[in-house]
Order: structure tokens, then C-alpha cells, then sequence
């Protein structure tokens, strides 16, 4: 018992390592949307150690056109979330989910056929 140690204001906090449930809710209300209108059709989830993304394709195929992605590590704070396009460039940034679902939303990201 001579090695017990008090700890205080321990700042330690669990690291997210997924889509919160309330992220995760309004990325389904924008895929329920969307599959609606006929833009999408099917979606997928993808961990890392980095990066937690939503994948969006137009059909069942191997490369997805759209990444709704939650960055677990970002250095500046406009890189929390982001989408990408299925080359991996990145069309939008937010460091809030709900405004780039906002420009999403506005029709800006439609698919190309």
C-alpha cells in the first residue's frame, strides 16, 4: 500500500474512434435524402486508425464516389470533417458536421454519370 499515488483533474479522455450517434444521425437523414431523389444508392463505413469515414457509391462498386469523413486526429480545426471525392481529393471541410451537410444538401455535390 506504499505505492498508491492520488491523482487530480486527470484530464485523460476516451479518444473517439467512430461517429458520435448524433453525427451518425444526420449522416443517414442526408443518405435517407439523397437515396430518395435517386442520387445514391448504396453506402458503406470504413475505420482506421486516422480517419472514420461514410462511403457513399453510386452503384455496388469498388470505388466510392463521395467519403463523408470524420478526421480522429486533425492539426488545424477546420480538418474535423471532410468529403472527398472518389480520387481522395478533398472537396469540402468543416470543423462542423452540420454545416457541411448544409453544402451538401444544397445540391453542390450531385453525381456524374
Amino acid at each position: 500500500m506504499t505505492n498508491l499515488k492520488l491523482v487530480i483533474n486527470n484530464n485523460f479522455q476516451k479518444k473517439q474512434k467512430f461517429f458520435i450517434k448524433q453525427e451518425l444521425k444526420m449522416i443517414l437523414n442526408l443518405y435517407a435524402q439523397k437515396v430518395s431523389s435517386g442520387d445514391w444508392k448504396d453506402y458503406s463505413l470504413s475505420i482506421s486508425k486516422k480517419e472514420v469515414s461514410f462511403d457513399v457509391y453510386q452503384r455496388a462498386s469498388e470505388v466510392p464516389v463521395f467519403r463523408i469523413s470524420k478526421n480522429l486526429s486533425p492539426k488545424n480545426k477546420d480538418e474535423r470533417f471532410y468529403v472527398l471525392d472518389k480520387s481522395g481529393n478533398i472537396i469540402n471541410k468543416s470543423e462542423n458536421l452540420n454545416n457541411l451537410i448544409a453544402k451538401i444538401k444544397r445540391g453542390r455535390l450531385l453525381l456524374v454519370k
